[in-house]
């Protein structure tokens, strides 16, 4: 019997590393990579340029959170559902308690977290403060909270000036203090 020779056929890889190198630009190129957005908050001017501010007690509305979430507002324990309603009972006082705000200019919300507090239970808050602010706003106008939401200040002039009107009539002043932990602070 005779061997038959065979011959081993190869292939040509030499353009194989060309072709990844093209997919691999192809796919970072085509591919949107999400980022998170966070939370707009507009930071305070640096220190060496701020004024001190002399707040009335009687204006300012405390809010603490505690590491295990709880709430303790004007220093009294307060749930999540009822802190909205609260804000806006002392931000529309008027002077009529006078344990509450003089009136909406000077009421500010200072919220000050534990570092222990959940992003979860801040960002809830934080959000009842907004809600809380643009429900009275849509009240003083005279629409629904959904109408007020929907109103574009950017490219209806009528929109803008009534943006206006609402912001100036409730500003939105809250102050967000440092984060400590209160735990330590409270059991001292």
């Amino acid at each position: 019997m005779a061997r038959s020779s065979r011959t081993t056929t190869e292939v040509n890889a030499g353009s194989m590393a060309d072709i990844a190198f093209l997919l691999l630009i192809f796919f970072l190129v085509t591919t949107t990579i999400a980022s998170d957005k966070g939370i707009y908050v507009q930071l305070p001017p640096k220190k060496e340029d701020q004024e001190e501010v002399k707040l009335n007690q009687r204006n300012v509305f405390n809010i603490l959170i505690n590491s295990k979430d709880q709430l303790l507002v004007e220093d009294e324990p307060m749930d999540l559902p009822e802190l909205k309603e609260a804000v806006k009972e002392f931000v529309t006082n008027n002077g009529e308690d006078p344990k509450s705000s003089e009136s909406p200019d000077k009421a500010v919300v200072s919220l000050k977290a534990d570092r222990g507090t959940s992003y979860e239970t801040y960002i809830a808050i934080l959000d009842d403060l907004k809600l809380a602010y643009n429900e009275l706003r849509a009240e003083s106008l005279g629409i629904t909270l959904e109408q007020y939401l929907n109103l574009d200040g950017k490219e209806n002039e009528e929109d803008k000036d009534m943006l206006d009107r609402a912001r100036d009539a409730f500003p939105y002043q809250v102050s967000d203090a440092e984060p400590t932990d209160i735990n330590k602070v409270l059991n001292q």
